[in-house]
């Protein structure tokens, strides 16, 4: 046997050794489809969807929460007016006494006024900042407990996942899975 044919009958072995391994492998991936579909099938998962922000705001605890953000609120107000009125009156007392004024009191002033605004801006700032932090925190036992309904419904219900449909986030829902009515009468809320 010469090179040559050494040469031949090692290509032909090795493409034959590389068919080989390519239908080995087709057969490895059918079966690992199949069994994917059957593993599929037999665990049927039973999805729901769920309203929670109706939920929340049917919640006798609501007006509580409302209540107590506004009345924070109002204390903020209340201090930002004191804030204002004292800006003004450093404006009035500004324009009364501007022309008696040295430039050296009339800048100390100006620069007064100007720091006051500055803290007015950040004062409004800042109270927004801590109306949705209040807001936060008084909603968050409610947001708890509603999880907590939904987590125990859907295991009564045997549903597998809940997904919530705020913000209109699904272009079509079955109503027949929507557990919003069931959550709500869980807590005892009357639609």
């Amino acid at each position: 046997m010469n090179l040559q044919e050494s040469f031949c009958k090692l290509r032909q072995f090795s493409i034959f050794e590389f068919l080989n391994k390519i239908k080995n492998m087709k057969s490895k991936i059918i079966l690992f489809a199949v069994i994917l579909l059957t593993s599929i099938s037999f665990s049927q998962t039973k999805l729901g969807t769920v309203n929670s922000d109706l939920i929340i705001g049917k919640m006798p605890q609501m007006k509580g929460v409302l209540h107590r953000v506004e009345n924070y609120g109002k204390k903020l107000d209340s201090s930002f007016q004191i804030k204002t009125k004292d800006y003004q009156a450093k404006i009035e007392a500004y324009k009364a006494a501007v022309k008696t004024l040295s430039d050296t009191d009339k800048k100390t002033k100006i620069q007064e006024i100007t720091l006051l605004e500055q803290e007015m801006a950040k004062f409004r700032k800042n109270g927004t900042t801590m109306m949705k932090i209040q807001r936060d925190d008084n909603m968050r036992p409610l947001y708890k407990k509603v999880s907590e309904v939904i987590a125990e419904v859907a295991k009564e219900n045997g549903y597998t996942q809940v997904l919530t449909t705020n913000g209109n986030q699904f272009g079509y829902v079955d109503e027949n899975y929507d557990i919003t009515k069931l959550v709500l009468a869980k807590l005892g809320i009357k639609e």
